[in-house]
Order: structure tokens, then sequence, then C-alpha cells
């Protein structure tokens, strides 16, 4: 689908001097749908998220970029997809966004309200982790301070980090395996994982006294792509073991055909074993644990709202992890 401007011929040239953009409000409007469109991967699959119909949506979008002169994006057979000037307005809008967060979350503050937008990143697959803060958190801002919005998203460890360091997530939960430095990070709990096998497997029937240590490198095992822990290797050969998984899930569905063993958190296979489906080998011998942090980008000021949720989260943001 063709928007106006792309169609129309009046694209600006680059070498134009264009006047400052002054923002209206009408703009601040465009700005959130096209950043919402952007965020959703396409027109269509922003319809349940705007609540507005695709030609409406294809409308505001199109009088953005006749607004801005710009083409911000393609759509059509090929799918959805930024411009190198979308690229640049959509980075822009969540700068812009984030300031007047910043900006409403201070005067606020000044008046002994809260208001604003709580968006947080979870790593997936923890909900079964009683050890998390992050429920207990949210139920209490909430409930203390009414006017705040909680937009929670769930995602993998790499989606987590690049919305943080993008602004689309104010903070971020996730396991540590490597430090970056484009972070701050604030550890809370401990994830204890174990070694599980899955009924048909030939270990599953065997106590743990009839399983030698030395025995589980003759097992394929299942290599969790994320959890970069240098102490299972003590029990596998790495280069012999070329199953992976991305997902804690992915790892735990592979289990399950009684062909592998692998790690797992206690907590998500704890069901499981309940079942009968799964089983842990040498579970005081063979485990590790997985420091549970609170994120946030480095070098960046502290708005209350995440001083708020910090606190919620029982994290001391003047102490941040060494």
């Amino acid at each position: 689908m063709e928007t106006s401007l792309s169609t129309a011929g009046n694209l600006p040239e680059k070498t134009r001097i264009r006047a400052p953009l002054a923002l209206s409000g009408q703009d601040f409007k465009l700005l959130k749908v096209f950043k919402a469109v952007v965020e959703a991967g396409g027109f269509s699959a922003a319809q349940n998220e705007l609540n507005v119909g695709l030609a409406a949506i294809s409308k505001q979008i199109s009088d953005l970029e006749i607004r801005i002169g710009m083409r911000l994006c393609s759509r059509g057979r090929e799918g959805f997809s930024l411009t190198e000037e979308g690229q640049v307005v959509y980075q822009a809008s969540i700068e812009l966004f984030n300031s007047v967060d910043n900006f409403r979350d201070r005067i606020s503050s000044a008046q002994n309200e809260l208001i604003g937008e709580l968006g947080v990143g979870a790593i997936d697959n923890t909900l079964s982790d009683r050890g998390s803060p992050l429920i207990a958190a949210i139920r209490q801002i909430s409930s203390d301070h009414p006017k705040v919005r909680v937009r929670l998203n769930v995602a993998q460890l790499d989606e987590v980090e690049r919305g943080v360091i993008e602004g689309r997530f104010i903070a971020g939960i996730v396991p540590l395996y490597q430090r970056r430095e484009e972070f701050d990070y604030f550890e809370m709990y401990q994830e204890a994982s174990a070694l599980y096998c899955g009924e048909g497997h030939p270990l599953f029937a065997r106590s743990d006294a009839d399983i030698p240590l030395d025995s589980l490198r003759e097992h394929n095992f299942v290599h969790h792509r994320y959890a970069m822990h240098t102490a299972k290797w003590q029990f596998f050969d790495q280069e012999n073991n070329q199953t992976s998984a991305t997902q804690v899930e992915a790892v735990a569905m592979l289990l399950l055909t009684g062909n592998f063993i692998g790690f797992l958190p206690c907590h998500f296979a704890q069901s499981l074993v309940s079942q009968g489906r799964l089983r842990a080998i040498h579970p005081e011998m063979v485990r590790f644990h997985t420091p549970f942090c609170l994120i946030l980008r480095h070098n960046t000021p502290r708005s209350p709202l995440v001083k708020t949720f910090a606190q919620a989260m029982g994290v001391d943001l003047r102490l941040p992890g060494t």
C-alpha cells in the first residue's frame, strides 16, 4: 500500500534546508501511532493495540510522512519495513516520549503523585518462580500508585536487553550470564537449576545410586544456548553434544522425548516432575545457581518511577552489582 507522500512525488530534496519542526498535539498523536506500528511489526498487527481499523492507521502514517516530509516505511507484498529515515524517527520518538514521561514524573513527584508508564521487560518462563519479586512489586505499585500505567512484556533474553537499550523498557528482569557495558546490574535472587531426563529415557527408572556421574557423558545432552554456565561442562563433552535449544520451554520439550538429558530451572520443572514426566538426576550434586538481576541502561537518570519500581523489587539503586 503506497502513501500519499510516496505517490505524489513531493519528497523534499536531501540538500534543502527545512524549517525546524514545531510539534503540535496532533504530531504527538501521529508519532504514537507510528511507534505502535513499528513495535507491533506492521499495520495489521497494530490494530488491536491502537483499537482502530487498518485504513485509519494507514491514513495517520501517511499524514505523519507528509507532515515531516519523509517516507518512513514500506508496506506491501514484501511486508512492513522501516526506511533509514523511519529508523531515525522511530528512535527519536522513543527518546521524545521518554523525555515526556520523565518530565511528567518529576512534576508528579513534586506534587507527591506518581504517574507515567512503567514499561518492563522480563525473561520468559519465570511465571512459576516464587523467588521472583516481580508480581508482588507490580501489585504494590498498581495499588499504591493507580495512575501508573503498567506495560509488562515477556520475551527472550536478547529482546529484553534490546528493549532496555532502545528505551522501550525502563527496566529489565534477566538472568545474569555475562555482563554487558550497556547496563547497570542489580542482583535480586538466585535461580536453581538441576539436571533432568524424561519418561522413556534409559536413566528415568534408575536410582541415582546406579548412575555414576562419569556415565552422564555417554548420553545426549541438550545445550541451552543462553545459559552459558561453564560448570556444566565438567559432566558433558561440549564438542559431542550438538543438540541445542534457545528457550527453557524448548529444552523441556526435547527432554520429554526421552532421548536427551539437560538442565532446567527447578521451579519450571517441578510441575512436570509431579506429573511423572520428568525426573531429576543427582539433584544435590549436579546443579547450579543463576543470579537474576534488575537491569537499567547505564549512565541514565533514574526517574521517580524507576526508583519506586526498584524499591518495590527490593533493589537499592545506590548499590549496583559488581
